[in-house]
Parts: C-alpha cells; structure tokens; sequence
C-alpha cells in the first residue's frame, strides 16, 4: 500500500513540474508568438507527462496549461487560441498515456505512441477550432487547419520526434518505478480430466 501511495506522490510531483515547465518553456522564445507557433515548446511538458504520469495526469496537465498560462501571462489569448490548445494538449497527454500503456514495452513504440497523439491532438485542435470559430471566434478554415496543424508545425514536429523519445528512455532507465508494466498473461485453465469411469 505504501509503495502504491509513493508512486501516486512520485506522479502528482512530476505533473506538477511539467505544468510548471509549461509555464516556463514559453519564455525562451521571447513572447514572439510567430516563434512560439513554430517550436510549441509547451507541447513537450505535456507529452512527456503522459509518458511519465499516465494519461489521467497527461489529459489534466494538457487542459489546464495553455488555460493558466493564457490567465497568468495573457499568451495565448484565452479565446479562441488557449481554449483550443487545451483540447489539442489534453489530447496528447491523454494519447501518449494510454497507448505506452496498451503497446509493447520497447523503444520503437514509443514513437508510435507520440506520431499517433500528436496526429490525434492536431485533428481534435481543429475540431475545437472549427466549434469554437461556430461561436465568434476567427474564421477558421481548413487551409488554415493545414497550414497552422501541419505545414507551420513542422520544426516542433522535429523537435518533439528528436527530443520526446530520448527524455522518455533516459527517465525511465533512471527512475524505473515510472515504468509501466506490462500486465502478465493469466496462465490458462487445466483442462478438466476426461472422465474414464465406467458407464
């Protein structure tokens, strides 16, 4: 029970810090929201933390970030960008936790894990995006969904595929209780002796 209760701690604390970094990470590209766009450095903390605390942490982490930081420093602006950042980073988070899980425990899957969420968080974004523009925000199109999804996410693509999967392996071999284990195969049943007696 203790060891449960540790780990839970050992988790929470790392959410915790991630939100942090998604707070912090932001500022090394000077508040200059064409940079910012470009390298997303807040997406890191959050798909790291699904990795690192599980998807309920990951999902949690990615809504509330871009929500606080948009509160706290006004960047984003809360409507319709953070609002719609907090679907697409839940997204990740909630991803990438769930499907380290499900996946085989080796390094490859890792990048599947990642592709997959980041793929999925973009196509919930401009669900999100396509809502919110219904209810007054900025029109929204779906050469601006390419365009700011996929064709300007280019270099935080790169960053996240050079940089995730290397955090993820180098964390987990330092701290291998944040591991998830693979869930034993239960042994099968005996078959039931034939029955030899008499008629």
């Amino acid at each position: 029970m203790q060891s449960k209760q540790d780990n839970r701690l050992l988790r929470l604390t790392i959410a915790a810090l991630m939100l942090a970094f998604c707070m912090v990470l932001p500022f090394l590209t000077g508040q200059v929201q064409q940079i910012a766009n470009k390298v997303s450095l807040m997406h890191l903390p959050v798909l790291l933390c699904g990795y690192f605390c599980g998807p309920w942490y990951g999902l949690a982490v990615g809504i509330i970030a871009p929500l606080m930081r948009s509160f706290l420093f006004h960047m984003p602006a809360m409507f319709p960008n953070a609002i719609g950042m907090a679907f697409e980073l839940g997204t990740y988070g909630l991803v990438t936790g769930l499907l380290y899980r499900l996946l085989p425990k080796k390094p490859g899957y890792i990048y599947v894990s990642l592709i997959a969420a980041m793929l999925l968080g973009r196509l919930v974004w401009g669900l999100a995006r396509t809502a919110l523009a219904g209810l007054g925000g900025d029109p929204f199109t779906f050469k601006l969904f390419l365009t700011n999804g996929f064709i300007n996410a280019v270099p935080a693509v790169t960053l996240q595929l050079l940089v995730v999967p290397v955090l993820v392996i180098a964390v987990y071999r330092a701290f291998p209780r944040l591991r998830p284990t693979e869930k034993p195969k239960e042994p099968a049943e005996p078959a039931a002796p034939a029955d030899v007696s008499a008629e």
